[in-house]
């Protein structure tokens, strides 16, 4: 049994959907209607460039979309009852989004603007330079959570992503972050190292872009999913609209519980990820998981093509 999961931020690379754009009428269909949609050429700096205006959050967060739904747009096409084949969906942070639109949660029209909303509220949030995040290499979460709670000293910072075993970030205050790196190294983490990102992503600081998405979802109609999310929060399966928008406010200053929600997928009988979006990484952290887990990328019309003739 399949599961189609979406990434999140970090994949974006420029370039990326070009190629199905030019395979697949549908595929620029849904470049068009998002970039008519943001009244900005979204698209042409996703195919072109320049790479900083890509790498801006309130940009790259509704282009990651646009990629992943391009292509469940041509699977959905080709093969309209695909997810009859599919025991859930999943997203990494803001690919929760592009599964739940995927799933028919969401109009592609309102993820654009909810997505474009998260952006700006996440930059916003917390004055540049005040928060950082850090990637902790080599450690459980239980020791991360440990080495958060003593590097805090009335600061925050907390477990912001549970990726993988032995692969947590943390985000919160600088200094914290700074000495939360200083403790994991102290304590055996093969590496500790700061993160070249512009805001402290999924921690207590986003409150303020919790409270903005809490307002932009209460303004935009939600379906229960064709199959059920499994919600970054709660590592468990959801499908009630009321409790999807919940989770979506508490995603924002919550961890991402990536790790268990994989492992929570195999128990329901998931044998194969199906990353739809750009870049490798949730394939890859999917081995990293579990052996047992088979983890597949689909990221360019010949892998649509050679996918739709296994199905």
């Amino acid at each position: 049994m399949k599961a189609f999961v979406f990434p999140g931020q970090g994949s974006q690379f420029t370039g990326m959907g070009k190629d199905l754009a030019d395979a697949f009428p549908r595929a620029r269909e849904t470049f068009q209607e998002v970039d008519d949609t943001l009244h900005q050429n979204l698209s042409k700096t996703m195919f072109e460039g320049p790479e900083a205006e890509l790498n801006l959050t309130e940009n790259t967060q509704p282009a990651l979309m646009a990629v992943s739904l391009a292509m469940a747009r041509v699977l959905q096409e080709a093969k309209p009852d695909i997810f009859k084949s599919v025991k859930c969906v999943a997203g990494h942070s803001l690919g929760e989004y592009s599964a739940l639109t995927a799933a028919g949660s969401f109009q592609l029209k309102d993820t654009a603007k909810l997505l474009k909303t998260r952006g700006i509220a996440m930059q916003k949030a917390v004055p540049v330079g005040v928060g950082a995040m850090a990637a902790i290499l080599g450690l459980e979460i239980d020791a991360v959570t440990e080495i958060a709670r003593a590097a805090s000293n009335h600061e925050v910072v907390a477990a912001a992503n549970d990726n993988s075993y032995g692969q947590i970030v943390v985000s919160g205050h600088k200094a914290a972050v700074e000495k939360a790196v200083a403790l994991a190294t102290e304590r055996g983490a093969k590496r500790a190292v700061m993160l070249p990102v512009s805001a402290p992503f999924h921690c207590p600081l986003m409150q303020p872009a919790a409270d903005a998405m809490q307002e932009a979802l209460a303004a935009v109609a939600v379906k229960a999913p064709a199959v059920p999310l499994v919600a970054n929060v709660t590592a468990e399966f959801v499908t009630d609209p009321a409790k999807i928008r919940d989770l979506l406010v508490r995603q924002v200053t919550g961890m991402v519980r990536w790790r268990e929600s994989v492992l929570y997928m195999k128990e329901q009988g998931v044998t194969e990820l199906v990353e739809l979006g750009a870049g490798k990484v949730l394939s890859g952290l999917t081995r990293r998981i579990d052996k047992d887990l088979s983890g597949r990328s689909i990221g360019s019309p010949a892998d649509i093509d050679a996918f739709l003739k296994e199905i």
